[in-house]
This record gives structure tokens, C-alpha cells and sequence, in this order.
């Protein structure tokens, strides 16, 4: 594999808590290369780590020993400042919970993100039309979170998460709030625009049907990631 097609790198990432006079060690020496455009489920038992992990990619949080690197950017050596300008412009999230801003409407919780990346009003307002076209929900624009349902809420946010183009799109169990219909159609509708725009995906599951739809499956248990399995090509 040629390096410059990493989008991801990981070397030796550790993150350890203290819960009182215990140490916990959530990550141990984790190391992992994630090719440009691929799709990844990273699935664990809850409070295996796979969230801490989603952190430190998104520059949210910093490890406490390793490194990463990021569309060729190594996080570790950032100021805190620094990282929230980088995940602004290059990372895209997905959460369980939405995350949608209660008092802005559909189009304007997709144009705040833009809105922070300098896009210019016009451009902005046109990529609007066609994420919100894309997800099916043209006609929602002026409609405010509190009035949709949680699919057409998780639709909302995955516009928002692609709205600037980002390198690399994090979720973090985004179907984990809807029922398995509605999961359904989020989990396709996210996996065409991810493939479709040649994003690079990293998913935090339980579902092993979300997981067959990725190009590899990784397991967190104690610390250490392993590959579970691949997508048949």
C-alpha cells in the first residue's frame, strides 16, 4: 500500500482515564492505516473505547501517547485551537443524538457549518439545495428539528456532516436511535453519498448489519484493535 494513500494514520495511540486511584487503560498501542475513500465499522462492547477513538481522529481529544495524522496532518503536535480549525474544515460527524441546533431551521443548521468554513453565501446556498435534495428533504428547509422525525432529523444531520467536503466523516452509532426501518434507509442513504463522493468512513457500530456493508470490520477489545473481516469485493 502507498503511504499517500492513507488517509488515516494511527501509531501507537494510548488514552487512559483515572477513576479515582484506578488508572483505566481504554486504548493501547493502537496502530492503523486507513486508505482514502474506504469504509470502516468499528465495532466493541459499550465502553470498549470506540467513541474515545472517534475522538481522537476528530481532534477533539488528545492521546495520551502516539500519534495521528489526518489528511496528511499529524493532530498530535496542535494546539487545541488548531485542531477545532483543522476538524472544522477537514472532519465531518455523525452522532447518535443528532446534535441539530433546535433554533435553526433544516437549511440553516447545514448552512452553519459552511457558514464557519468562509463558504460564500451563493455557493453555500446552492450546496444546500443539493445535500438537501440528495437526503430527500427539499421540502423541509424551513422546517425546525423539533417537528421531524428522527430519521428525517439523522438526514438533516448527515447533510450537515457533508456539507464542506470533509476528508474524513466519523459516526458515532448514527442509526442507534431509530427503529430498524428507518435505520435502514439512513444506513443506505449515508453509505451512497459517503461512496458516491469518495469519503473516507469510519463507523462506530453494534450492528453487524451495518458492519457488512463496510470494506472492513474492526474489533476494539482491551485496548487493541483487530480485524474481524472484509467486505467480499
Amino acid at each position: 500500500m502507498s503511504e499517500t494513500s492513507n488517509e488515516i494514520e494511527l501509531r501507537g495511540l494510548c488514552r487512559r482515564f483515572r477513576e479515582g486511584e484506578r488508572e483505566q487503560v481504554v486504548l493501547d498501542g493502537i496502530d492503523l492505516d486507513v486508505r482514502r475513500g474506504e469504509t470502516v465499522a468499528l465495532r466493541g462492547r459499550s465502553g470498549s473505547g470506540k467513541s474515545t477513538l472517534l475522538n481522537l481522529i476528530g481532534g477533539i481529544d488528545a492521546p495520551d501517547a502516539g500519534s495521528v495524522t489526518v489528511a496528511k496532518m499529524e493532530l498530535t503536535g496542535l494546539s487545541e485551537r488548531e485542531r477545532t480549525l483543522f476538524r472544522r474544515k477537514h472532519i465531518g460527524f455523525v452522532y447518535q443524538s443528532f446534535n441539530l441546533v433546535p433554533t435553526l431551521n433544516v437549511a440553516d443548521n447545514v448552512r452553519l457549518v459552511l457558514e464557519l468554513n468562509n463558504v460564500p453565501a451563493f455557493q453555500g446556498s446552492t450546496r444546500i439545495d443539493e445535500l438537501l435534495d440528495a437526503v430527500g428533504l427539499a421540502d423541509r428547509m424551513e422546517s425546525y428539528p423539533d417537528v421531524l422525525s428522527g430519521g428525517e432529523q439523522q438526514r438533516v444531520a448527515i447533510a450537515r456532516a457533508l456539507a464542506h467536503e470533509p476528508a474524513v466523516l466519523l459516526a458515532d452509532e448514527p442509526t442507534g436511535n431509530l427503529d430498524d426501518a428507518t435505520a435502514e434507509a439512513v444506513l443506505g442513504l449515508l453509505d451512497k453519498l459517503v461512496r458516491d463522493s469518495s469519503h473516507t468512513m469510519l463507523i462506530a457500530t453494534h450492528s453487524q448489519h451495518i458492519a457488512l456493508r463496510c470494506d472492513r470490520v474492526l474489533e476494539l477489545h482491551n485496548g487493541r484493535l483487530r480485524e474481524t473481516t472484509s467486505r467480499p469485493q
